[in-house]
């Protein structure tokens, strides 16, 4: 079941340097909407990603998924890595049911739902291979895997998919849409990709700024599924590249 997210006044500094990194995100994101944050390096999107993921503690404001204030990591709120960081000495299916094995469940459980997860990412024939046989897309697509093992309400990607090729990357963009949908999940996005911010995202958060903040919020209001060629898709793209431009000479002035 997919979860609200109220973040208020949020801020954050580094301790050792005293730099600002966040200054005074509000934000509401609501129940199985997908929410894209974009805007250049250093602007704190992943830093804001890991508070939500309770990664990171804020140093000023709060977090709350569900009305519960988020302090530290959950199965609820799951956060997947750009990079897939699986264990290669384990099978695919091992990988899958990691959470579930720290979290202490038991094996004949952690297998069905393994072997519902990954016939959901298309690994079903994989479940015994050896994880460093797999091309990067699929090792992506058990990192997923284990991301949804645990039946996460919220669902936190940090540019999960940057380091594919454009062909692969764009085949689990759609994939992935399509398994957000079926499960209702609620999705936060770090991307620096405009596209794939346009393809997946509900809203755009547009952040900008030394400390960081929610500069701009685009809409996108483009019915799904969403065909990359269209009129419709295109201006989107282009909406939230000016909304990310007007930031760049607000800043500027």
């Amino acid at each position: 079941m997919a979860a609200n997210i109220e973040i208020q006044g949020v801020g954050h500094w580094f301790r050792r340097s005293g730099k600002p990194v966040l200054a005074g995100i509000d934000a509401h994101i609501s129940r199985g909407e997908t929410i894209a944050l974009v805007g250049r390096s250093g602007c704190g999107k992943s830093t804001l990603l890991h508070i939500l993921a309770g990664l990171v503690q804020p140093a000023a404001g709060s977090v709350r998924i569900d009305g519960v204030p988020v302090f530290e990591p959950s199965p609820k709120w799951n956060l997947m890595f750009q990079q897939p960081s699986l264990y290669p000495w384990m099978s695919v299916a091992a990988n899958a049911g990691l959470g579930l094995t720290f979290a202490g469940r038991p094996k004949h459980e952690i297998a069905g739902i393994v072997d519902d997860v990954l016939e959901l990412v298309g690994l079903a024939d994989y479940a015994g291979a050896d994880v460093q046989t797999l091309s990067g897309g699929q090792q992506q697509r058990v990192a997923l895997a284990r991301s949804l093992a645990t039946q996460p309400d919220v669902l936190l990607l940090d540019e999960p998919f940057s380091a594919l090729d454009a062909f692969t990357r764009a085949a689990l963009q759609d994939e992935l849409v399509d398994i957000v949908k079926r499960l209702g999940l609620t999705v936060v996005l770090v991307t620096h990709d405009i596209d794939e911010a346009a393809l997946m995202a509900d809203r755009v958060f547009v952040m900008n700024g030394e400390p960081g903040r929610i500069a701009a919020e685009v809409p996108i209001g483009v019915p799904r599924p969403r065909e990359r060629a269209t009129h419709s898709f295109l201006a989107a793209k282009a909406l939230i590249m000016s909304r990310f431009e007007t930031t760049l000479c607000r800043k500027a002035a």
